[in-house]
Protein backbone atom coordinates (compact mmCIF):
# COMPACT_ATOMS: atom_id res chain seq x y z
CA UNK A 1 0.00 0.00 0.00
CA UNK A 2 2.83 2.55 0.56
CA UNK A 3 4.46 1.67 -2.61
CA UNK A 4 1.13 2.48 -3.95
CA UNK A 5 0.63 5.65 -2.12
CA UNK A 6 4.28 6.78 -3.40
CA UNK A 7 3.37 5.98 -7.04
CA UNK A 8 0.81 8.48 -6.96
CA UNK A 9 2.86 10.91 -5.79
CA UNK A 10 5.54 10.67 -8.66
CA UNK A 11 5.02 12.92 -10.90
CA UNK A 12 3.77 11.24 -14.67
CA UNK A 13 7.44 10.65 -16.00
CA UNK A 14 8.55 9.35 -12.97
CA UNK A 15 5.42 7.01 -13.26
CA UNK A 16 6.39 5.59 -16.30
CA UNK A 17 10.01 5.21 -15.51
CA UNK A 18 8.85 3.09 -12.64
CA UNK A 19 6.88 0.74 -14.94
CA UNK A 20 9.86 0.10 -17.64
CA UNK A 21 13.46 1.65 -17.74
CA UNK A 22 13.77 3.63 -20.97
CA UNK A 23 16.80 1.25 -21.47
CA UNK A 24 14.57 -1.68 -21.68
CA UNK A 25 11.83 0.24 -23.90
CA UNK A 26 14.97 0.74 -26.57
CA UNK A 27 14.53 -2.86 -27.25
CA UNK A 28 10.91 -2.62 -29.36
CA UNK A 29 12.71 0.86 -30.98
CA UNK A 30 13.14 -0.79 -34.23
CA UNK A 31 9.24 -1.93 -34.21
CA UNK A 32 7.70 1.18 -33.00
CA UNK A 33 5.10 2.72 -36.05
CA UNK A 34 6.30 6.60 -35.56
CA UNK A 35 2.69 7.91 -36.74
CA UNK A 36 0.17 6.43 -33.94
CA UNK A 37 2.80 6.95 -30.93
CA UNK A 38 1.25 6.95 -26.98
CA UNK A 39 2.41 9.94 -24.85
CA UNK A 40 4.57 7.44 -23.13
CA UNK A 41 6.31 6.66 -26.30
CA UNK A 42 6.78 10.39 -26.71
CA UNK A 43 8.57 10.62 -23.14
CA UNK A 44 10.64 7.50 -23.92
CA UNK A 45 12.10 8.89 -27.21
CA UNK A 46 13.81 11.86 -25.70
CA UNK A 47 15.87 9.86 -23.90
CA UNK A 48 17.21 9.20 -27.30
CA UNK A 49 17.71 12.44 -28.74
CA UNK A 50 14.07 12.04 -30.80
CA UNK A 51 10.99 14.32 -29.60
CA UNK A 52 7.75 16.42 -31.26
CA UNK A 53 5.86 18.85 -29.55
CA UNK A 54 1.63 19.09 -28.83
CA UNK A 55 1.59 21.32 -31.81
CA UNK A 56 3.54 19.47 -34.31
CA UNK A 57 2.83 15.70 -33.55
CA UNK A 58 3.88 14.16 -36.85
CA UNK A 59 7.14 16.25 -37.04
CA UNK A 60 10.38 15.26 -35.51
CA UNK A 61 13.31 16.53 -34.11
CA UNK A 62 16.52 14.90 -33.50
CA UNK A 63 19.39 16.11 -31.27
CA UNK A 64 22.60 15.16 -31.71
CA UNK A 65 25.44 14.65 -28.53
CA UNK A 66 28.29 16.35 -29.77
CA UNK A 67 30.85 16.43 -27.08
CA UNK A 68 33.14 19.63 -26.59
CA UNK A 69 32.14 20.91 -29.50
CA UNK A 70 34.61 18.58 -31.58
CA UNK A 71 33.74 16.71 -34.67
CA UNK A 72 35.33 15.86 -38.07
CA UNK A 73 34.77 16.76 -41.18
CA UNK A 74 33.74 13.80 -42.41
CA UNK A 75 31.21 13.89 -39.48
CA UNK A 76 29.67 17.14 -40.89
CA UNK A 77 29.72 16.41 -44.23
CA UNK A 78 27.39 13.50 -43.13
CA UNK A 79 25.47 14.95 -41.56
CA UNK A 80 24.70 18.01 -44.17
CA UNK A 81 24.03 14.44 -46.68
CA UNK A 82 21.74 13.68 -44.66
CA UNK A 83 19.65 16.94 -44.11
CA UNK A 84 19.53 17.49 -48.18
CA UNK A 85 18.43 13.58 -48.70
CA UNK A 86 15.58 14.65 -46.31
CA UNK A 87 15.15 18.55 -46.58
CA UNK A 88 16.20 18.75 -43.18
CA UNK A 89 16.74 22.39 -40.95
CA UNK A 90 20.18 22.32 -39.20
CA UNK A 91 20.44 24.24 -36.07
CA UNK A 92 23.42 24.98 -33.38
CA UNK A 93 22.37 24.21 -30.38
CA UNK A 94 23.27 26.13 -26.89
CA UNK A 95 25.31 23.34 -25.45
CA UNK A 96 27.66 22.98 -28.80
CA UNK A 97 25.08 20.03 -30.04
CA UNK A 98 23.27 20.00 -33.47
CA UNK A 99 19.37 19.64 -34.46
CA UNK A 100 18.01 18.09 -37.59
CA UNK A 101 14.24 19.06 -37.46
CA UNK A 102 11.76 18.73 -39.65
CA UNK A 103 11.74 15.35 -40.17
CA UNK A 104 8.69 13.18 -41.19
CA UNK A 105 7.80 9.98 -39.16
CA UNK A 106 8.54 7.51 -42.31
CA UNK A 107 12.19 9.01 -41.82
CA UNK A 108 12.79 8.36 -37.65
CA UNK A 109 14.23 5.35 -37.57
CA UNK A 110 16.29 6.07 -40.88
CA UNK A 111 17.54 9.11 -39.85
CA UNK A 112 18.29 7.46 -36.14
CA UNK A 113 20.65 5.12 -37.27
CA UNK A 114 22.57 7.10 -40.27
CA UNK A 115 23.50 9.48 -37.73
CA UNK A 116 24.38 7.27 -34.42
CA UNK A 117 26.21 4.98 -37.16
CA UNK A 118 28.28 8.63 -37.52
CA UNK A 119 30.52 8.25 -34.10
CA UNK A 120 28.41 10.64 -32.68
CA UNK A 121 25.07 10.01 -31.04
CA UNK A 122 21.89 11.26 -30.21
CA UNK A 123 21.11 9.01 -27.17
CA UNK A 124 20.52 10.69 -23.68
CA UNK A 125 21.00 14.26 -25.11
CA UNK A 126 16.84 15.06 -24.26
CA UNK A 127 15.01 13.87 -20.77
CA UNK A 128 15.78 13.14 -17.86
CA UNK A 129 19.72 12.57 -18.26
CA UNK A 130 23.69 14.32 -18.26
CA UNK A 131 22.76 16.40 -21.42
CA UNK A 132 25.41 17.14 -23.77
CA UNK A 133 29.11 18.52 -21.84
CA UNK A 134 30.26 21.59 -23.27
CA UNK A 135 33.73 23.29 -22.46
CA UNK A 136 35.16 26.60 -23.73
CA UNK A 137 35.55 26.40 -27.89
CA UNK A 138 39.60 26.74 -27.39
CA UNK A 139 40.03 23.76 -25.01
CA UNK A 140 43.65 22.93 -25.17
CA UNK A 141 44.77 24.98 -27.98
CA UNK A 142 43.83 28.65 -26.75
CA UNK A 143 46.23 30.80 -25.63
CA UNK A 144 44.12 31.13 -21.95
CA UNK A 145 44.25 27.13 -21.76
CA UNK A 146 45.68 25.61 -19.08
CA UNK A 147 43.77 22.08 -18.88
CA UNK A 148 42.59 20.19 -21.83
CA UNK A 149 39.51 18.86 -20.77
CA UNK A 150 38.05 16.88 -23.43
CA UNK A 151 39.83 13.43 -22.17
CA UNK A 152 37.35 14.03 -19.03
CA UNK A 153 34.59 14.84 -20.60
CA UNK A 154 35.00 11.84 -22.78
CA UNK A 155 35.29 9.59 -19.70
CA UNK A 156 32.16 11.30 -18.10
CA UNK A 157 30.12 10.67 -21.55
CA UNK A 158 31.24 7.17 -21.85
CA UNK A 159 30.30 6.44 -18.28
CA UNK A 160 26.97 8.13 -18.19
CA UNK A 161 26.38 7.05 -22.29
CA UNK A 162 23.54 3.38 -22.54
CA UNK A 163 23.95 3.36 -19.02
CA UNK A 164 21.23 1.33 -17.86
CA UNK A 165 21.21 3.11 -14.25
CA UNK A 166 20.79 6.32 -15.58
CA UNK A 167 19.41 5.98 -19.23
CA UNK A 168 16.52 8.56 -18.52
CA UNK A 169 16.23 7.81 -14.85
CA UNK A 170 17.82 10.93 -13.23
CA UNK A 171 15.03 12.99 -11.52
CA UNK A 172 15.70 16.03 -14.02
CA UNK A 173 17.96 16.58 -17.07
CA UNK A 174 21.27 17.81 -15.70
CA UNK A 175 23.86 20.24 -17.87
CA UNK A 176 27.51 19.88 -17.53
CA UNK A 177 30.30 22.38 -17.95
CA UNK A 178 33.72 22.22 -17.48
CA UNK A 179 36.80 24.56 -18.92
CA UNK A 180 40.26 24.51 -18.22
CA UNK A 181 40.82 27.83 -20.00
CA UNK A 182 41.68 30.88 -17.97
CA UNK A 183 39.53 33.25 -20.13
CA UNK A 184 36.44 32.02 -22.07
CA UNK A 185 34.04 32.72 -25.27
CA UNK A 186 30.77 32.36 -22.91
CA UNK A 187 30.27 32.01 -19.45
CA UNK A 188 29.46 28.32 -17.68
CA UNK A 189 27.54 29.34 -14.48
CA UNK A 190 24.44 28.28 -16.34
CA UNK A 191 25.09 24.80 -15.61
CA UNK A 192 23.82 22.28 -12.94
CA UNK A 193 27.64 21.45 -11.88
CA UNK A 194 30.55 23.74 -13.70
CA UNK A 195 34.03 22.65 -13.03
CA UNK A 196 35.85 26.07 -12.99
CA UNK A 197 39.55 26.81 -13.29
CA UNK A 198 41.18 27.30 -10.09
CA UNK A 199 44.49 27.03 -8.16
CA UNK A 200 45.60 26.21 -4.86
CA UNK A 201 49.06 25.80 -3.04
CA UNK A 202 50.10 26.87 -6.48
CA UNK A 203 48.57 23.41 -8.15
CA UNK A 204 46.10 24.07 -10.96
CA UNK A 205 42.61 22.18 -10.85
CA UNK A 206 39.06 22.84 -10.48
CA UNK A 207 36.67 24.98 -8.20
CA UNK A 208 33.26 23.24 -8.46
CA UNK A 209 29.86 25.31 -8.90
CA UNK A 210 26.99 23.74 -8.60
CA UNK A 211 22.73 24.64 -8.99
CA UNK A 212 23.09 26.78 -11.93
CA UNK A 213 19.65 26.73 -14.89
CA UNK A 214 18.54 29.45 -17.00
CA UNK A 215 17.22 31.52 -14.32
CA UNK A 216 20.09 31.40 -12.01
CA UNK A 217 23.79 31.09 -11.63
CA UNK A 218 25.40 28.22 -10.24
CA UNK A 219 26.68 28.57 -6.75
CA UNK A 220 30.35 27.85 -5.39
CA UNK A 221 30.47 24.53 -3.56
CA UNK A 222 33.82 25.33 -1.93
CA UNK A 223 35.22 22.55 -3.68
CA UNK A 224 38.57 21.91 -5.61
CA UNK A 225 39.41 19.01 -7.43
CA UNK A 226 42.81 18.01 -8.66
CA UNK A 227 42.28 17.27 -12.62
CA UNK A 228 42.43 13.26 -11.84
CA UNK A 229 40.12 13.94 -9.71
CA UNK A 230 37.33 15.12 -11.44
CA UNK A 231 35.39 12.00 -12.66
CA UNK A 232 35.44 10.34 -9.54
CA UNK A 233 34.02 13.22 -8.26
CA UNK A 234 31.39 13.50 -11.07
CA UNK A 235 30.20 9.91 -10.67
CA UNK A 236 29.70 11.02 -7.15
CA UNK A 237 27.74 13.60 -7.95
CA UNK A 238 25.84 11.63 -10.60
CA UNK A 239 25.10 8.88 -8.45
CA UNK A 240 23.77 11.35 -5.30
CA UNK A 241 21.42 12.98 -7.57
CA UNK A 242 19.88 9.83 -8.57
CA UNK A 243 19.35 8.75 -5.24
CA UNK A 244 17.88 11.77 -3.50
CA UNK A 245 16.75 14.54 -5.92
CA UNK A 246 13.32 15.04 -5.99
CA UNK A 247 11.17 12.88 -8.22
CA UNK A 248 8.05 14.35 -7.59
CA UNK A 249 6.20 18.09 -8.57
CA UNK A 250 8.44 18.49 -12.21
CA UNK A 251 8.72 22.02 -11.51
CA UNK A 252 10.82 21.45 -8.67
CA UNK A 253 13.10 18.68 -9.84
CA UNK A 254 16.51 20.37 -10.87
CA UNK A 255 19.56 20.44 -8.97
CA UNK A 256 19.52 23.64 -7.62
CA UNK A 257 15.35 23.17 -5.83
CA UNK A 258 17.34 20.29 -3.89
CA UNK A 259 20.15 22.62 -2.96
CA UNK A 260 17.12 24.87 -1.65
CA UNK A 261 16.03 21.88 0.25
CA UNK A 262 18.87 20.29 1.85
CA UNK A 263 21.32 23.25 1.50
CA UNK A 264 24.43 23.15 -0.04
CA UNK A 265 26.15 21.25 2.48
CA UNK A 266 23.36 18.60 2.41
CA UNK A 267 24.05 17.93 -0.69
CA UNK A 268 27.83 18.09 -0.52
CA UNK A 269 27.43 15.33 2.25
CA UNK A 270 25.41 13.29 0.08
CA UNK A 271 28.33 13.42 -2.91
CA UNK A 272 30.61 12.66 -0.57
CA UNK A 273 29.10 9.34 0.75
CA UNK A 274 29.85 8.03 -2.86
CA UNK A 275 33.12 9.90 -3.15
CA UNK A 276 36.21 7.92 -1.85
CA UNK A 277 38.62 10.97 -1.52
CA UNK A 278 38.61 13.71 0.68
CA UNK A 279 37.01 16.79 -0.55
CA UNK A 280 39.08 20.27 -0.38
CA UNK A 281 37.89 23.29 0.41
CA UNK A 282 38.00 25.87 -2.67
CA UNK A 283 40.84 27.69 -4.27
CA UNK A 284 41.35 30.68 -6.19
CA UNK A 285 38.99 31.37 -8.83
CA UNK A 286 41.04 32.00 -12.03
CA UNK A 287 38.51 33.42 -14.50
CA UNK A 288 39.52 36.55 -16.68
CA UNK A 289 37.11 38.54 -19.43
CA UNK A 290 38.95 38.72 -22.47
CA UNK A 291 36.84 40.00 -25.93
CA UNK A 292 37.75 37.29 -28.77
CA UNK A 293 38.07 38.43 -32.19
CA UNK A 294 37.15 36.06 -35.64
CA UNK A 295 40.88 35.51 -35.97
CA UNK A 296 42.60 34.73 -32.69
CA UNK A 297 45.99 32.72 -32.54
CA UNK A 298 46.33 29.65 -30.80
CA UNK A 299 49.35 28.33 -28.34
CA UNK A 300 50.80 26.35 -31.69
CA UNK A 301 51.16 29.96 -33.20
CA UNK A 302 48.53 28.49 -35.73
CA UNK A 303 45.39 30.74 -36.20
CA UNK A 304 41.39 29.91 -35.05
CA UNK A 305 38.50 31.32 -37.39
CA UNK A 306 34.84 32.08 -36.55
CA UNK A 307 32.55 31.28 -38.60
CA UNK A 308 29.16 33.13 -37.47
CA UNK A 309 26.09 31.67 -38.63
CA UNK A 310 22.86 32.86 -39.35
CA UNK A 311 21.63 33.04 -35.47
CA UNK A 312 22.67 29.09 -34.94
CA UNK A 313 21.00 28.32 -38.21
CA UNK A 314 22.92 26.64 -41.05
CA UNK A 315 22.63 25.14 -44.40
CA UNK A 316 24.01 21.67 -45.94
CA UNK A 317 25.94 23.88 -48.47
CA UNK A 318 27.98 25.86 -46.03
CA UNK A 319 28.33 22.63 -43.87
CA UNK A 320 30.11 21.33 -46.88
CA UNK A 321 32.12 24.39 -47.72
CA UNK A 322 33.64 24.64 -44.19
CA UNK A 323 34.31 20.86 -43.85
CA UNK A 324 36.10 20.79 -47.29
CA UNK A 325 38.03 23.90 -45.92
CA UNK A 326 39.30 22.81 -43.02
CA UNK A 327 40.06 19.31 -44.64
CA UNK A 328 41.98 21.04 -47.54
CA UNK A 329 44.29 22.79 -44.44
CA UNK A 330 44.47 19.96 -42.38
CA UNK A 331 42.32 22.04 -39.79
CA UNK A 332 39.78 20.84 -37.00
CA UNK A 333 36.53 22.04 -36.61
CA UNK A 334 34.61 22.84 -33.41
CA UNK A 335 31.17 23.88 -32.72
CA UNK A 336 31.16 26.65 -29.69
CA UNK A 337 28.18 27.20 -27.11
CA UNK A 338 27.87 30.44 -28.54
CA UNK A 339 26.49 28.96 -31.63
CA UNK A 340 29.34 29.54 -34.09
CA UNK A 341 31.52 27.03 -36.04
CA UNK A 342 35.25 27.21 -35.45
CA UNK A 343 37.63 25.95 -37.56
CA UNK A 344 41.07 25.80 -35.26
CA UNK A 345 45.07 25.10 -37.06
CA UNK A 346 44.98 27.48 -39.96
CA UNK A 347 48.39 28.94 -41.13
CA UNK A 348 47.18 32.20 -42.01
CA UNK A 349 44.57 34.68 -40.54
CA UNK A 350 43.09 35.41 -43.96
CA UNK A 351 38.86 35.00 -43.90
CA UNK A 352 38.20 31.97 -45.54
CA UNK A 353 34.72 32.99 -46.49
CA UNK A 354 32.14 35.22 -45.45
CA UNK A 355 29.65 34.87 -42.28
CA UNK A 356 25.86 35.49 -43.36
CA UNK A 357 25.41 37.49 -40.25
CA UNK A 358 26.81 39.63 -37.68
CA UNK A 359 25.78 37.31 -34.96
CA UNK A 360 29.13 36.42 -32.92
CA UNK A 361 27.69 37.64 -29.20
CA UNK A 362 24.04 36.37 -30.04
CA UNK A 363 22.87 33.27 -28.85
CA UNK A 364 19.30 32.12 -30.05
CA UNK A 365 16.82 29.06 -29.75
CA UNK A 366 15.62 27.38 -32.38
CA UNK A 367 12.79 30.11 -33.63
CA UNK A 368 10.13 29.56 -35.83
CA UNK A 369 11.38 25.79 -35.98
CA UNK A 370 10.07 25.38 -32.40
CA UNK A 371 6.35 25.82 -32.24
CA UNK A 372 7.21 27.09 -29.03
CA UNK A 373 8.78 30.21 -30.07
CA UNK A 374 6.49 33.54 -30.65
CA UNK A 375 9.25 35.61 -31.98
CA UNK A 376 11.83 34.02 -35.05
CA UNK A 377 15.13 35.73 -34.14
CA UNK A 378 16.73 34.60 -37.36
CA UNK A 379 14.13 36.22 -39.73
CA UNK A 380 12.94 39.42 -38.10
CA UNK A 381 16.70 40.45 -36.86
CA UNK A 382 15.62 44.11 -37.89
CA UNK A 383 14.28 44.80 -34.55
CA UNK A 384 17.80 44.56 -32.82
CA UNK A 385 20.35 47.13 -33.56
CA UNK A 386 23.03 44.02 -34.49
CA UNK A 387 25.37 47.06 -35.99
CA UNK A 388 26.09 48.39 -32.15
CA UNK A 389 25.45 45.29 -30.61
CA UNK A 390 28.35 43.83 -32.45
CA UNK A 391 30.59 46.57 -32.59
CA UNK A 392 30.68 46.38 -28.37
CA UNK A 393 30.30 42.92 -28.54
CA UNK A 394 27.20 43.16 -26.37
CA UNK A 395 26.58 39.50 -25.48
CA UNK A 396 22.33 38.92 -26.14
CA UNK A 397 20.17 35.77 -25.67
CA UNK A 398 17.35 35.45 -27.20
CA UNK A 399 14.72 33.17 -25.89
CA UNK A 400 11.72 33.00 -28.35
CA UNK A 401 9.21 31.51 -25.19
CA UNK A 402 9.57 31.59 -21.86
CA UNK A 403 11.21 28.14 -21.55
CA UNK A 404 15.09 30.02 -21.94
CA UNK A 405 16.53 27.83 -24.31
CA UNK A 406 18.34 31.14 -24.87
CA UNK A 407 20.47 31.87 -21.95
CA UNK A 408 18.52 35.19 -21.44
CA UNK A 409 19.43 35.76 -17.73
CA UNK A 410 22.90 35.42 -18.21
CA UNK A 411 23.86 38.06 -20.90
CA UNK A 412 24.03 41.89 -21.11
CA UNK A 413 20.74 41.87 -22.97
CA UNK A 414 18.16 39.19 -22.67
CA UNK A 415 15.02 38.90 -24.52
CA UNK A 416 11.79 36.39 -24.75
CA UNK A 417 9.67 36.60 -27.60
CA UNK A 418 5.92 36.17 -25.89
CA UNK A 419 2.26 37.06 -27.41
CA UNK A 420 0.28 40.08 -26.40
CA UNK A 421 -2.90 42.38 -27.13
CA UNK A 422 -1.86 44.70 -24.27
CA UNK A 423 -0.62 47.03 -27.04
CA UNK A 424 -2.83 46.36 -29.29
CA UNK A 425 -2.77 45.03 -33.06
CA UNK A 426 1.29 44.53 -32.51
CA UNK A 427 2.97 41.15 -34.10
CA UNK A 428 4.03 39.99 -30.46
CA UNK A 429 6.56 41.67 -28.20
CA UNK A 430 9.52 41.01 -26.13
CA UNK A 431 10.15 40.88 -22.58
CA UNK A 432 13.76 42.73 -21.68
CA UNK A 433 16.53 41.59 -19.38
CA UNK A 434 19.61 43.78 -18.31
CA UNK A 435 22.50 43.73 -15.95
CA UNK A 436 24.10 40.19 -15.86
CA UNK A 437 27.25 39.61 -14.56
CA UNK A 438 27.52 36.20 -16.01
CA UNK A 439 31.13 36.32 -16.81
CA UNK A 440 31.79 35.59 -13.05
CA UNK A 441 28.63 33.94 -12.14
CA UNK A 442 27.51 37.24 -9.77
CA UNK A 443 24.41 37.63 -10.95
CA UNK A 444 21.43 36.69 -13.86
CA UNK A 445 19.88 39.80 -15.53
CA UNK A 446 16.74 41.32 -14.18
CA UNK A 447 13.74 42.26 -16.04
CA UNK A 448 13.57 45.47 -17.44
CA UNK A 449 10.06 45.48 -19.33
CA UNK A 450 7.53 42.66 -19.02
CA UNK A 451 6.70 43.67 -22.69
CA UNK A 452 8.35 46.30 -25.42
CA UNK A 453 6.00 45.65 -28.76
CA UNK A 454 8.72 44.40 -31.76
CA UNK A 455 7.78 47.99 -33.57
CA UNK A 456 9.38 49.38 -30.42
CA UNK A 457 12.28 47.12 -29.41
CA UNK A 458 14.60 48.31 -31.90
CA UNK A 459 14.53 52.29 -30.56
CA UNK A 460 13.89 50.67 -26.60
CA UNK A 461 17.44 48.69 -27.38
CA UNK A 462 18.86 51.27 -29.03
CA UNK A 463 18.45 53.79 -26.03
CA UNK A 464 20.06 51.22 -23.64
CA UNK A 465 22.91 50.85 -26.03
CA UNK A 466 23.17 55.14 -26.59
CA UNK A 467 23.30 55.41 -22.72
CA UNK A 468 25.94 52.54 -21.99
CA UNK A 469 28.11 54.60 -25.03
CA UNK A 470 27.96 57.33 -22.96
CA UNK A 471 28.50 56.08 -19.34
CA UNK A 472 32.37 56.09 -20.03
CA UNK A 473 32.33 52.19 -19.99
CA UNK A 474 33.59 49.76 -22.92
CA UNK A 475 31.87 46.71 -21.53
CA UNK A 476 28.17 46.31 -20.81
CA UNK A 477 29.19 44.26 -17.82
CA UNK A 478 30.94 46.56 -15.93
CA UNK A 479 28.29 49.31 -17.11
CA UNK A 480 25.71 47.15 -15.29
CA UNK A 481 28.51 46.26 -12.73
CA UNK A 482 28.87 49.95 -11.30
CA UNK A 483 25.90 51.48 -12.94
CA UNK A 484 22.87 49.12 -13.85
CA UNK A 485 22.98 46.95 -10.40
CA UNK A 486 23.10 49.98 -8.42
CA UNK A 487 18.91 50.97 -9.12
CA UNK A 488 16.40 48.89 -8.44
CA UNK A 489 14.47 47.01 -11.69
CA UNK A 490 11.86 49.26 -11.77
CA UNK A 491 13.53 52.85 -11.55
CA UNK A 492 15.62 51.74 -14.33
CA UNK A 493 12.39 51.06 -15.94
CA UNK A 494 11.10 54.84 -15.31
CA UNK A 495 14.48 56.35 -16.37
CA UNK A 496 14.41 54.78 -19.83
CA UNK A 497 10.64 55.27 -20.52
CA UNK A 498 11.18 58.91 -19.24
CA UNK A 499 14.20 59.32 -22.04
CA UNK A 500 11.78 57.57 -24.52
CA UNK A 501 8.52 60.02 -23.19
CA UNK A 502 10.88 63.18 -23.61
CA UNK A 503 12.70 62.16 -26.81
CA UNK A 504 16.11 62.91 -24.30
CA UNK A 505 18.85 60.55 -23.87
CA UNK A 506 20.37 61.51 -20.27
CA UNK A 507 23.23 59.56 -18.90
CA UNK A 508 22.49 57.57 -15.10
CA UNK A 509 25.71 58.19 -13.08
CA UNK A 510 26.75 55.74 -11.11
CA UNK A 511 25.17 55.57 -7.86
CA UNK A 512 28.13 55.07 -4.88
CA UNK A 513 26.24 55.97 -1.68
CA UNK A 514 22.49 54.70 -2.63
CA UNK A 515 21.59 51.25 -3.73
CA UNK A 516 17.77 50.75 -4.37
CA UNK A 517 16.59 53.74 -2.50
CA UNK A 518 13.01 55.18 -3.45
CA UNK A 519 13.34 57.96 -1.97
CA UNK A 520 16.80 58.53 -4.05
CA UNK A 521 15.49 57.51 -7.15
CA UNK A 522 12.48 59.20 -6.90
CA UNK A 523 14.73 62.86 -6.18
CA UNK A 524 16.61 61.58 -9.45
CA UNK A 525 14.04 61.80 -11.69
CA UNK A 526 12.52 64.66 -9.95
CA UNK A 527 15.61 66.29 -11.02
CA UNK A 528 16.51 65.60 -14.40
CA UNK A 529 12.79 65.62 -15.93
CA UNK A 530 11.56 68.44 -13.72
CA UNK A 531 9.09 69.54 -15.73
CA UNK A 532 7.38 65.84 -16.75
CA UNK A 533 3.85 65.06 -16.73
CA UNK A 534 5.19 61.69 -15.24
CA UNK A 535 6.02 62.44 -11.73
CA UNK A 536 2.17 63.33 -10.48
CA UNK A 537 1.61 59.73 -11.50
CA UNK A 538 4.33 58.23 -8.70
CA UNK A 539 3.01 56.98 -5.50
CA UNK A 540 4.73 54.84 -3.09
CA UNK A 541 6.63 52.92 -6.03
CA UNK A 542 7.12 53.30 -9.99
CA UNK A 543 4.62 51.00 -11.01
CA UNK A 544 1.68 52.78 -11.91
CA UNK A 545 3.90 55.48 -14.25
CA UNK A 546 5.73 52.96 -15.44
CA UNK A 547 2.34 51.16 -16.72
CA UNK A 548 1.02 54.07 -18.14
CA UNK A 549 3.80 55.66 -19.64
CA UNK A 550 4.22 52.41 -21.81
CA UNK A 551 0.78 52.49 -22.63
CA UNK A 552 1.01 55.76 -23.89
CA UNK A 553 4.71 55.26 -26.03
CA UNK A 554 3.60 51.83 -27.71
CA UNK A 555 -0.24 51.29 -27.46
CA UNK A 556 -1.91 51.69 -31.13
CA UNK A 557 -4.97 53.73 -30.26
CA UNK A 558 -8.16 52.13 -31.10
CA UNK A 559 -6.84 48.39 -31.18
CA UNK A 560 -6.22 47.61 -27.78
CA UNK A 561 -9.84 46.64 -26.54
CA UNK A 562 -8.49 47.94 -22.82
CA UNK A 563 -6.96 51.17 -24.19
CA UNK A 564 -8.40 53.89 -22.40
CA UNK A 565 -6.44 57.38 -22.61
CA UNK A 566 -4.32 58.95 -20.14
CA UNK A 567 -6.17 61.24 -17.50
CA UNK A 568 -5.40 64.67 -17.71
CA UNK A 569 -2.18 65.39 -15.60
CA UNK A 570 -0.36 68.36 -13.53
CA UNK A 571 1.82 69.98 -15.09
CA UNK A 572 5.22 70.31 -13.23
CA UNK A 573 6.34 74.60 -13.33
Amino acid sequence: MQDEELEGKLNKRERYKARLRPYDYFEQFETLDFESLSEGDRLYLQDFGIFTTDFLEDEFTLRLRVPAGRLSAEQFTSIADVATKYDLHIILTARGGIQLHGIESDNVLDIFNKINSLGLTSWQSFGDNIRNIVTDVYDGRGKYSEIEVYPIIMQMQEYILKNPRYVGMLPRRVSIGISGNRANVTSFFANDIYFALAKKDETLGFNVFMGGKNTDVAQDADIFLLPHEVFDFFKAFVEAFYLHGSRFSRSKTRLIYLIEDIGMDGLKEHIQTEYAGKLQSAGKLLLEKKEFSAHEILKDGTYAFCYQTDFARVNADEIKKISEYATRHNAEIRIGIDQKIYILGLQDNLVPFKSPKESATVVACAGNLCPYSFWNIKDETSYLPLTKINEYSIQVGFSGCAKGCGRHHHTDIGLIGLKTNNFGDTQGGARVFIGAEHSDGASVGRMLFSMVPLEHLHKVLSLIITIFEQSGYKDFEDFSRHILNKYSEKFLAMWFLANLQTSQVIDLQENKNIKENFEHEKKLLEEYFPKSEFLALIDDDFSNAISVISKELWTIEGKDPNYTPPIKRVVFR
